[in-house]
C-alpha cells in the first residue's frame, strides 16, 4: 500500500510541476487565433503592442478601443482616398455586376498600394459604400492577413 502511496505522490507532484511549467509558457508565448474568414479581420487586436496608427511607425495614441490602423471597419467619419477617385462611379454596383476590365480596375489600385495602406483602402472603400469584385475583395483579405502576421513577428 506504501508503494502506491508513494507512485501516486510523486505523479501529483510531477503534474503540478508540469502545470506551472504550461502556464509559464502560455504567458510568454499568448495565443492570438487570426483566421482568415472576414468576420475575424474586423476583430481587434488582442496585442495592443504590435498595432499602429496611421502614422508610419508610431504607436497608437490609446484613446481608441481598437487601433484604427489594425481594423477594417470605418472608425472615422473621414475618407481617406488612396488616388482611386474614380472608383467612386462603381457605387451600388454588386461585385457579380463587374466586367473583367472593371475587375483588373480595382486590383491594378490594390496592387500599387503600399503593404501599410492596404487596411486603410479597405476602410476607405467601405465607407465609400463600394463592393469589391470578388476576386478582388479575396486578394484584399489575404494581403491584410499577410501584413497581420507580418506584425505579430
Amino acid at each position: 500500500m506504501i508503494p502506491a502511496l508513494i507512485i501516486l505522490a510523486v505523479l501529483i507532484v510531477i503534474g503540478l510541476i508540469l502545470y506551472l511549467f504550461e502556464l509559464n509558457w502560455r504567458r510568454k508565448h499568448p495565443v492570438n487565433t487570426t483566421e482568415t474568414s472576414p468576420e475575424s479581420l474586423d476583430e481587434a487586436n488582442p496585442d495592443p503592442d504590435n498595432s499602429e496608427t496611421e502614422e508610419d511607425d508610431e504607436q497608437c495614441c490609446g484613446l481608441h478601443l481598437v487601433c484604427e490602423k489594425d481594423s477594417l471597419s470605418p472608425m472615422s467619419a473621414e475618407i481617406i482616398y488612396y488616388d482611386d477617385e474614380d472608383l467612386d462611379r462603381f457605387v451600388g454596383r454588386t461585385p457579380e455586376s463587374y466586367s473583367p476590365e472593371e475587375v483588373e480596375e480595382f486590383r491594378e489600385v490594390l496592387m500599387t498600394l503600399r503593404a501599410d495602406d492596404v487596411a486603410g483602402w479597405a476602410r476607405s472603400i467601405t465607407q465609400r459604400r463600394l463592393e469589391l469584385p470578388f476576386e478582388v475583395r479575396d486578394e484584399l483579405l489575404m494581403l491584410v492577413n499577410e501584413q497581420r502576421n507580418l506584425a505579430k513577428n
